[in-house]
């Protein structure tokens, strides 16, 4: 059977037919992925009759399917042959009760859903496959590692060389030194079992990083002129887009080269997978800080504690930070906008806290209120080697801010105490929790490369690990969504104001009023 394709054979109606019915099979459609019942088959007369009630409440409906499935090396290269996988003869698999994942078997993006809704996207489930395409001896691959630091990423590339040697034997393994450009302008290094083996127990990247320094052609060119079949890349959104175009041109090339993805942000603000690597490290970590700007309020007069956290875009950092610490007054995130003066203002909901408790704190994401800063400081967009915008330092300015109200305009003594622990974050070692996720992602990308599926990168969905076109998990910017509860359990949490005037608070719920009026047929 072809690797590259699936056919799934039945779907269960047990929520819509009595106890002891049968399962309807489904027969694919010859023009798409979408799966339609099969006529051919009987049922009792009772069955028969649920079936068509069913139908005649929207039971067309469920029969939508969606496989988003990547690319595989036969793709183009048709007559590439196939080879039993050496796992069938590992020692360390040989208990495994179901050595190989199935290749129809999928992963649900959304697994809650109305009862007559659409079956929805599904995503190919990552793991060992029967045969694969590369003889481990003609194996030689490559790790590289772009970007940001983030705590975790040299579990991962400690885990991709181990699992390429224990798992499959491959030991022609290259470590690609300094980012992209590295491919055309640095020395690699070999890589080993015996070379990696603790370079988990330290942050950063053994392997070092930049940002930029895409050229697709240079890197193919090396790719080609080296030899290298097999491509790792760890890697945010910009990174993962590189890792596509690389795709494309060692498809275009006609070469039997996989190139595989691991997503890589402290955010978590990639789409579609549950969560990023060293989220949960990051998250635990800001309690130290948060519980040190604790420490410093409650120990002085109308203590005033100021936690900077990293989240450009994306508030997930604070508020789950929030969430967890339960000291934490306000949180302040990109995605919700706020405002200092007037009714129902930061400035007032502070004066109130200070007057209840004598002290407070509030967790800023780096992203939160940038628009205030820049007019503040009349500011140019500026962006880095990767092209994302510089941002200002809003934690300075709402420091500033907050001091200059109360001492000149409200004549109240202020002991203000401002943290901001963003390196310190992102450059320490991942926590136990990261650590075995990080294992996971780096076995999977490698089970996914040595059964020729390329361009794809690598992630849980709904705690399924997954292969994900590369194009997904770059399409769009994952945000908190404050019509989550997750948003709302904050807010209970903190009790802290919402930041929204009555006219806008209108507008907001007119907004939600609509979107909870649309009927969704599709997820």
């Amino acid at each position: 059977m072809d690797l590259s394709s699936v056919t799934f054979s039945c779907y269960s109606l047990s929520k819509t037919l009595p106890p002891f019915s049968r399962l309807l099979f489904l027969q694919p459609s010859p023009h798409s992925t979408t799966f339609l019942p099969n006529p051919s088959l009987f049922f009792s007369r009772q069955n028969i009759r649920a079936i068509k009630a069913s139908q005649a409440s929207n039971l067309s409906k469920n029969d939508d399917f969606v496989l988003e499935d990547v690319p595989h090396l036969v793709n183009f290269l048709p007559n590439l042959p196939s080879f039993p996988n050496p796992l069938q003869k590992s020692q360390a698999y040989s208990i495994v009760k179901k050595t190989f994942v199935s290749p129809e078997d999928v992963v649900a993006q959304n697994i809650v859903i109305k009862k007559y809704s659409p079956r929805g996207v599904h995503f190919r489930r990552a793991g060992p496959r029967e045969k694969v395409y590369f003889k481990s001896e003609e194996v030689r691959a490559c790790i590289v590692t772009c970007g940001g630091l983030c705590p975790g990423i040299n579990t991962v590339i400690r885990e991709i060389v181990c699992g390429l040697n224990y798992m499959y034997g491959v030991e022609d393994i290259l470590g690609i030194e300094g980012g992209y450009r590295g491919f055309y302008s640095k020395n690699t290094m070999r890589l080993t079992p015996k070379v990696v083996n603790d370079i988990h127990k330290r942050g950063g990247t053994f392997l070092r990083t930049s940002r930029g320094g895409h050229d697709t052609h240079k890197i193919v060119d090396n790719i080609e002129d080296r030899g290298i079949n097999q491509v790792y890349i760890i890697g945010g959104d910009g990174t993962q887009r590189g890792a596509e175009l690389i795709y494309e041109e060692t498809a275009k090339r006609g070469l039997q080269v996989a190139v595989a993805g691991i997503p890589k942000t402290i955010d978590n603000d990639i789409a579609v997978i549950d969560k990023s690597f060293g989220f949960d490290t990051a998250v635990e970590e800001a309690q130290r800080a948060i519980n040190a700007a604790h420490v410093e309020v409650e120990s002085v007069e109308n203590g005033v504690g100021i936690v900077k956290l990293m989240g450009r875009y994306s508030g997930f950092i604070a508020m789950y930070a929030t969430l967890a610490s339960r000291d934490v007054d306000c949180c302040l995130i990109p995605e919700s906008p706020f405002y200092l003066e007037g009714k129902g203002g930061l400035f007032e909901f502070i004066e109130q806290r200070l007057k209840e408790n004598g002290h407070l704190v509030i967790v800023v994401a780096e992203g939160a209120g940038q628009e205030y800063v820049a007019a503040d400081v009349h500011a140019t967009d500026k962006k880095d080697a990767s092209g994302n915008k510089l941002l200002l330092d809003n934690g300075i300015w709402l420091s500033d801010k907050i001091k200059d109200h109360f001492t000149k305009v409200q004549k109240m003594v202020i002991n203000m105490k401002y943290i901001d622990p963003t390196y310190m974050i992102r450059a320490i070692p991942s926590n136990a929790s990261d650590n075995i996720y990080c294992t996971l992602l780096a076995h999977s990308a490698v089970h996914g490369a040595m059964a020729g599926y390329t361009g794809f990168t690598v992630g849980p969905v709904n705690s399924r690990h997954a292969y994900i076109p590369i194009a997904r998990v770059t399409e769009r910017t994952n945000t908190v969504k404050l019509t989550d509860r997750m948003w709302g359990r904050l807010l209970a949490s903190t009790n802290q104001p919402s930041f929204i005037s009555s006219d806008q608070e209108k507008a907001d719920k007119d907004i939600i009023q609509d979107l909870n009026n649309i009927n969704i047929t599709s997820i």
